[in-house]
């Protein structure tokens, strides 16, 4: 009888533990953002300089848990010649997967049409938090979506191997 009870107890416990996880990992540390008031950008051929697209209809999250979990989706008028002849390209980007319940963020459709070429991608902003680059893909009819993705820096100083001297420096942690 003892067992039972014990086992039934380790078995809610489990049941508890879990559930709390997901919450944690799927809903606790994510909140709505409103949309840039300087609005999304771009940044320009040949440069470091941005500019601001038009926009409508923009909805976003993130997390101050981690810098990659910005998620955000909108559109714009822009056509993709327009963006191809005066913004800067991002090659092999891949958008990262949104909670389920963030419905305009479908990362895996994203991914087929960046695959088709009926959508490309565009760097919004580099370093944006150490490491990590702001990501824009727009598709063919205007619908655009961003993310944030680890860049070269982000990924060597994640994994431990030297970072080196194109990074920049590495944030220090506050001292009291």
């Amino acid at each position: 009888m003892m067992g039972k009870i014990l086992g039934s107890v380790i078995l809610a416990f489990a049941l508890f533990a879990g559930a709390a996880l997901y919450y944690l990992q799927v809903y606790a540390f994510y909140e709505e953002v409103d949309a840039p008031a300087e609005g999304v950008s771009l940044i320009m051929l040949g440069g470091a300089e941005s500019e601001v697209i038009p926009m409508d209809g923009f909805q976003a999250i993130d997390a101050d848990s981690s810098p990659i979990r910005y998620r955000a989706c909108f559109t714009t008028p822009y056509s993709l010649a327009l963006l191809t002849e005066t913004f800067q390209m991002v090659e092999d980007a891949t958008p990262r997967n949104a909670p389920n319940w963030f419905d305009c963020f479908d990362a895996a459709a994203l991914g087929a049409e960046l695959e088709a070429g009926t959508a490309l991608t565009f760097m919004s902003q580099k370093n944006i938090h150490f490491g990590v680059d702001r990501i824009v893909a727009i598709t063919d009819d205007g619908r655009g979506y961003v993310w944030h993705e680890l860049n070269d820096c982000g990924e060597k100083a994640y994994d431990g191997t030297i970072v080196g001297e194109e990074c920049p420096p590495l944030p220090t942690a506050p001292t009291e």
